[in-house]
């Protein structure tokens, strides 16, 4: 696989043309019509366990393989870093998402949020699904925080309207949270079919839970534990997880049965703890 450039890179596929068309359907066009998914959102924090102690990225593919869901929004996944290749034995020399994504999820797109002297970061998205089109938007705010959301709209089988998965990481700074939220409401509002069901999965930092307000007014878009439970779920630290900083937000499908996955192993191998959802169309 060649070396990836700045801009987000998605998985080569089986193409029908020299112009690297999509795929076609790959449970046939006369398949019947999907109408539900999993979804699992986990920032990997780079592959180390908390204050980076340890390099888990293999223990942490068994762990996201046995989740079995279908759409993974990783945020904080590394796609280079050379110092780190030279510390750590078992420092993979394949982009993390790519070697996460494995034979399991055919395709994957990443958006390269920030760029360092030995590497570079961002979200990422491992799709059982065809990932007809893709983009990453730099929603840095001012100062060092580089961040991004990783839209990208997936094909599903028997279904007409294509489902839109936007990846995020939002920044520390509330006044910075703020306006990325308005940037992600406008890109759902504006540039996304009324219709068309969406699902929205990261890191929101979002610590004095204001965006659930933000999100419903500004994209109809709803958190899938709120809805189940009342509340969002705590995800930060891992270990004794008080914060609420991990989210889903879903328009024009609902989520069912969201769970925080479990301390063991995950306390072990980030230091959020990952959630998870059937989302129904």
């Amino acid at each position: 696989m060649p070396l990836l450039s700045p801009d987000p890179f998605v998985a080569p596929a089986p193409s029908d043309s020299a112009t690297g068309a999509a795929p076609a359907d790959p449970a046939g066009p006369e398949a019947p019509a999907l109408t539900s998914f999993k979804v699992l959102t986990v920032n990997i924090h780079k592959g180390f366990t908390f204050f980076n102690r340890k390099f888990v990225l293999s223990e942490l593919r068994d762990a996201v393989r046995t989740v079995g869901a279908d759409l993974v929004f990783l945020q904080e996944v590394a796609g280079s870093h050379l110092k780190h290749a030279q510390k750590f034995d078992n420092y993979t020399d394949q982009p993390h998402y790519e070697y996460l994504a494995d034979s399991i999820w055919p395709q994957f797109a990443y958006g390269q949020n920030a760029v360092y002297t030995n590497g570079h970061h961002g979200n990422a998205l491992l799709s059982k699904f065809p990932i007809v089109r893709f983009e990453n938007r730099d929603i840095s705010i001012s100062g060092p925080e580089r961040r991004g959301m990783l839209h990208c709209e997936l094909k599903l089988p028997g279904q007409s309207r294509n489902v839109h998965a936007v990846c995020v990481h939002l920044g520390l700074v509330e006044s910075h949270r703020t306006q990325q939220i308005k940037l992600l409401c406008d890109l759902v509002r504006k540039e996304i079919p009324n219709r068309a069901p969406v699902v929205v999965a990261g890191d929101f930092n979002d610590w004095r839970r204001r965006a659930h307000a933000q999100m419903a007014r500004g994209a109809s878009l709803h958190e899938v534990f709120v809805q189940a439970t009342g509340h969002a779920a705590r995800t930060f630290p891992a270990r004794l997880p008080l914060l609420q900083l991990d989210r889903i937000y879903v328009r024009n499908a609902v989520g069912h049965a969201p769970i925080v996955l479990p301390s063991k192993p995950w306390s072990h191998l980030s230091d959020h703890a990952p959630l998870a959802a059937e989302i129904r169309l």
